[in-house]
């Protein structure tokens, strides 16, 4: 009975331990999320007219911008873009702009044929050696979208 008894013990013992569940191994019972009405995927966020001006340190009013060069598929991509003339509307460094000059921007901007539209700049931070290269000292406002001028 003694011989018995040690050969199913352990096995009985064994089959108890491995049919329980542990709940500490499953963390979806346990998560919390406390950010959750802050979550909105797919969904960037745009600033308006106002923001964008506050928001800028240089803000130009052009009809002739063009896309000069652009990173395609060479790592992080980003665009260069050419301002051929315009009329400066807010600044904070410059108060004499220098035509043609160049910005920066990560995203693509959505430019329109002979349409004038709002350039919002502020100071190019990082992309060191295109800048020395290019001599860029402007970079597109993240989140500003391309805003036409309305005619009064």
């Amino acid at each position: 009975m003694n011989k018995k008894l040690n050969l199913v013990l352990p096995v009985l013992l064994m089959a108890v331990l491995v049919s329980c569940e542990k709940k500490y191994q499953s963390p979806g019972n346990y998560e919390n999320d406390l950010f959750a009405d802050e979550h909105q995927e797919g969904k960037a966020y745009i600033m308006n007219e106002d923001e964008c001006f506050d928001g800028s340190e240089l803000v130009i009013a052009s009809s002739e911008v063009k896309l000069a060069d652009s990173s395609k598929d060479r790592g992080k991509p980003f665009f260069i873009y050419k301002v051929r003339s315009g009329t400066v509307l807010k600044t904070v460094r410059d108060s004499v702009m220098k035509y043609p000059f160049q910005f920066l921007s990560p995203q693509r901007l959505k430019l329109k044929n002979n349409d004038s539209m709002y350039v919002y700049l502020k100071s190019l931070q990082g992309y060191r050696f295109i800048a020395k290269d290019r001599n860029l000292k402007y970079q597109w406002l993240k989140a500003a979208p391309v805003y036409s001028v309305k005619k009064k």
